[in-house]
């Protein structure tokens, strides 16, 4: 009898790591497509940021930014602030951008073990509107590593186009 239901427990294990299994493939080949979708429309893919909904890529082409499909067009892009639970550490402007001068003009730290469990963001600040970019709280730097990439791909649109 105890043969019987170690065996009956040994299938069970068996089928249910085949159907995460399964998931998971199907996972990566649908953010596979989405890419290619993404590449032959032109658009680099600069971060994958985690949301609640699966992941939001945050991508670009020669004119504008993309949130997901919010469009961020690069000509309107006044300033760009990295956010820690709303605090901004660094921030880069183009010249005479009057709020500029409100946060000194910081580098992103590099920190070895991180900040646990705070909250990332980028905001960017255009003619618009400010636009946020929620990069996660999720520790071993995954965070912190996504908006650097965001902010120094926003950064360096400002310093060519200016």
């Amino acid at each position: 009898m105890r043969d019987a239901v170690a065996a009956l427990v040994a299938v069970l294990l068996v089928m249910f790591a085949l159907r995460l299994a399964t998931s998971l493939t199907k996972d990566r080949r649908r953010r596979r497509g989405q890419r290619e979708s993404l590449a032959a429309a032109g658009r680099t893919v600069l971060a994958e940021i985690p949301a609640d909904t699966g992941l939001v890529f945050f991508t670009e082409d020669g004119d504008a930014f993309y949130l997901a499909d919010r469009k961020i067009p690069k000509a309107t892009i006044r300033a760009a602030r990295v956010l820690i639970n709303g605090a901004p550490i660094a921030v880069a402007a183009t010249p005479g951008y009057p709020d500029a001068a409100a946060v000194p003009k910081a580098v992103i730290e590099d920190r070895p073990d991180g900040i646990s469990r705070d909250r990332w963001d980028v905001a960017i600040e255009t003619e618009d509107g400010t636009v946020l970019v929620p990069c996660g709280a999720i520790r071993e730097r995954v965070s912190q590593e996504l908006a650097r990439r965001v902010f120094e791909a926003v950064k360096e649109a400002m310093a060519t186009a200016g």
